[in-house]
């Protein structure tokens, strides 16, 4: 009678106090942290650091304040943040099982569904991962297509460069030629640097990869369900994935309709015959979906990064000439002016390796990694991570680590030269991640990184467009890329 009484007292204002009350509980509760969980900035209820961001120099802050393991929360999601080479190390490869699955990303598993490599997971990413390595090493090695693709689009670059009468800006010509290293693979052909629809899968490729890293996109991956009803960058970054989706469905169409088992000439004959041989193996994955998901997925991660990376190595050089020169005269030296540069070089240029090291260093182009969970409850600097918490690794935090390189905020070749001169590799050099999430296209950058660079210096020295102020702090989006700039190519 008294809980009847006190009920039919309660006005709206009353009810409402009540539901928020409870929903205050159900927060707390459901989002306590467990015991000896990694410290962070105070989480306000319901939308948790939202508001604290998630950029870089937040990040940084944060790593300062808290130290190289900490948290935060993001709506009802905590992630953890991992910095410094010491412990991204204890991480990646000491716990090399902890850290080797994928959280659901909303953003991305829109496009994705959980499909392709990079975001799969369990017995279908190992399957799905094993095949891709298999396939790329036969068409990019085994048929010695690779050095070839590059020698030949190389050619074309340097055409294209030659055309530019006055300065440029270099972004199209580098991405299309990178990108037609990776299409001779998948697709088994190039596209010409004219053809209209491939250049508008590149502007679409680029816009997305910029929204992607955006504050707006990370408010859609916190709470995808309400911004599911919402305009903004998420939808454009929906739109252009699935255009470029169906640029691969229409090349796989075309592969389907004159396949010869007998004779694969790229990466889709090949996925498409194992199709039929896993039609026993429904759990492996293979099927036309996660075929067009996985091909879309190396065709970004080998257009985008490497595309990237070479940006801001003629960046550098232009930045800093004397370094140029140096790069120059042992091109000379090695391979002359007449000869075609050669993967077989590499080992014979020991301070051109160094610059396109710490070019890759210094670039920095995906300074918090891509996200990963804990596959078990796991310990890491004393701290305990349950079972499914997304984490992120602060690659950028590695790149500089005081304790690992001389001079972490400087263009320095000789973080990757001893005393004679010869080139040393450094653990604390993870530009593609390490462990098994590594890039799996890194050993396939290296090389494309290389081939272009001397083929390009052996060539022609770079400048700046007259008045063009060089700027060394980029801007950041998914991946972190240079501010456009204009150059100059003089024809050495």
């Amino acid at each position: 009678m008294v809980l009847h009484n006190l009920l039919e007292s309660f006005d709206l204002k009353c009810w409402l106090i009540f539901f928020f009350l409870f929903l205050l509980l159900v927060d707390i509760i459901r989002n306590k942290n467990p015991p000896n969980f990694p410290p962070g900035p105070w989480r306000p209820p319901f939308v948790g650091n939202i508001f604290t961001g998630a950029d870089l120099k937040t990040i940084d802050k944060l790593h300062k304040q808290y130290g190289d393991v900490f948290s935060v929360r993001w709506g009802s999601s905590k992630t953890v943040f991992i910095c410094g080479y010491k412990m991204v190390k204890e991480a990646l490869v000491t716990q090399l099982d902890s850290f080797a699955e994928r959280p659901v990303i909303p953003l991305f598993d829109k496009v994705y569904k959980g499909r392709g490599v990079s975001l799969s997971n369990g017995y279908i990413w190992k399957m799905q991962r094993k095949f891709v390595i298999t396939q790329l090493r036969y068409f990019g090695e085994a048929k010695k297509t690779l050095e070839l693709s590059i020698h030949q689009e190389s050619v074309f670059l340097c055409e294209a460069f030659k055309e530019e009468k006055g300065p440029f800006n270099p972004q199209f010509y580098l991405s299309t030629a990178v990108a037609n290293i990776i299409s001779a693979l998948m697709f088994g052909h190039r596209f010409d640097y004219h053809d209209e629809r491939f250049r508008n899968i590149q502007r679409l490729l680029v816009e997305a990869v910029s929204l992607a890293g955006s504050s707006q996109a990370n408010l859609y991956n916190s709470f995808p369900s309400l911004f599911d009803y919402f305009r903004g960058p998420h939808q454009k970054v929906f739109a252009d994935y699935f255009a470029i989706l169906d640029f691969v469905k229409d090349e796989i169409r075309k592969h389907m309709e004159n396949l010869d088992p007998s004779d694969l000439r790229d990466y889709i004959d090949a996925y498409l015959v194992e199709i039929e041989k896993k039609k026993s193996d429904p759990k492996a994955g293979f099927d036309l979906e996660t075929l067009a998901c996985a091909t879309m997925d190396l065709f970004e991660a080998g257009t985008e990064t490497l595309a990237t990376i070479l940006r801001w190595a003629l960046l550098f050089l232009m930045k800093f000439p004397e370094i140029q020169k140096k790069v120059q005269a042992e091109i000379d030296s090695v391979i002359g002016k007449l000869r075609q540069p050669s993967l077989a070089d590499r080992s014979n240029m020991p301070y051109t390796e160094a610059v396109l090291h710490e070019t890759q260093r210094m670039a920095n182009i995906l300074p918090l990694g891509f996200p990963k969970k804990a596959c078990k409850d796991t310990t890491l600097g004393g701290f305990v991570i349950p079972k499914g918490t997304p984490i992120t690794t602060n690659l950028s935090s590695v790149l500089s680590d005081k304790n690992e390189w001389e001079a972490p905020d400087t263009f320095n070749p000789g973080h990757f030269l001893d005393k004679q001169g010869q080139f040393r590799k450094r653990d604390a050099s993870m530009p593609f991640s390490a462990g098994k999430r590594v890039c799996l296209g890194e050993t396939l950058a290296r090389k494309e990184l290389f081939l272009f660079m001397t083929f390009l210096l052996q060539r022609f020295t770079f400048s700046p467009g007259p008045g063009e102020e060089l700027s060394l702090k980029g801007q950041l989006g998914f991946t972190h890329t240079p501010i456009p700039y204009r150059m100059c190519v003089i024809p050495r």
